[in-house]
């Protein structure tokens, strides 16, 4: 219980038990209000436009003609790029796999750092928790905000790619990464599985940009610092001379989507990622917990 809960009377109204009922509330609040920020159309709506530059740069490159398809073992990023030109559907991989490095990270870098401090540097928190909201209900829900934030970034994203490459492009059966061809709808459940493959990606550098958001009073510094982080950690995994380290940075496994398509799909990477993204969500909202609930809030 905060100091401005212990601080109310007894009877007081706000004062009263709050049930689950009053939690999903506040938690379709925060979520109404983080979707309704202009900073947040702002952000989804750059993520929506990667897919559409991609898509208009490949259609004037080969000029809609049938390209290269990219041989069956290629990587994420260029296997599906050359396949675009055969099948608008690949649009969805490629967009998924050009914006996965910096772009969503960054903009869940932004809503995850702002989740705590910028309600400390607009002098809002200290009434949250008087509501009260109470720390640990607070926290979840802005953790659960973020997340919500994560799964609909990556949906703008696979939402805009799937509608340019259909309009742009031909849209039929789908050639895997191993050689094989699956039907569209398979392709497509492919496509929804893979997006939501990359959302949960999300969720331990979603995780750590909440802890640094418990750290400082300072919105600004705490997005500057989390982003900061994504580029240390993604420049660390390009350094071969630490492959020691590799396999524990959160962003190491996060191309291992592309192993969604393939026939059949490839697990071990997959849930190597997801149980890495668990392990930091474990230990950095841990973290974020443990200073939120001992932090002496006076905005």
């Amino acid at each position: 219980m905060s100091q401005a809960e212990r601080a109310m009377p007894p009877g007081s109204a706000v004062a009263r038990p709050r049930g689950p009922w009053w939690t999903l509330g506040l938690l379709r609040s925060e979520i109404t209000t983080l979707l309704r920020r202009h900073r947040t159309f702002a952000l989804l709506g750059v993520l929506a436009a990667v897919p559409a530059l991609i898509g208009i740069a490949v259609r004037i490159e080969t000029g809609g003609g049938g390209g290269g398809a990219g041989g069956p073992d290629g990587g994420a990023g260029p296997a599906f790029l050359a396949q675009v030109t055969n099948n608008g559907l690949f649009l969805v991989f490629a967009a998924l796999a050009a914006t996965l490095p910096v772009f969503l990270p960054m903009a869940v870098g932004v809503v995850a750092g702002d989740a705590v401090a910028g309600e400390a540097s607009g002098g809002t928190l200290r009434y949250l928790l008087v509501a009260p909201a109470g720390r640990t209900r607070l926290l979840l829900v802005k953790y659960a905000s973020v997340l919500a934030f994560c799964l609909v970034a990556t949906l703008v994203v696979a939402a805009s790619a799937l509608a340019v490459g259909a309009l742009l492009f031909p849209v039929g059966e789908v050639t895997t990464i191993s050689g094989t061809r699956i039907g569209v709808g398979e392709g497509l459940v492919r496509a929804a599985l893979t997006a939501l493959a990359v959302a949960v990606s999300l969720t331990g550098f979603a995780a750590l940009g909440l802890f640094v958001s418990t750290l400082t009073g300072s919105g600004m510094g705490a997005m500057a610092a989390t982003v900061g982080l994504l580029i240390t950690v993604q420049i660390v995994d390009s350094i071969p001379q630490l492959s020691g380290v590799h396999p524990y940075l959160f962003a190491h496994y996060w191309m291992s989507f592309a192993d969604i398509l393939r026939e059949p799909v490839h697990w071990d990477d997959l849930i190597k990622n997801f149980q890495l993204q668990g392990l930091y969500v474990a230990v950095f909202g841990s973290a974020a917990w443990a200073r939120f609930t001992t932090k002496d809030i006076t905005a």
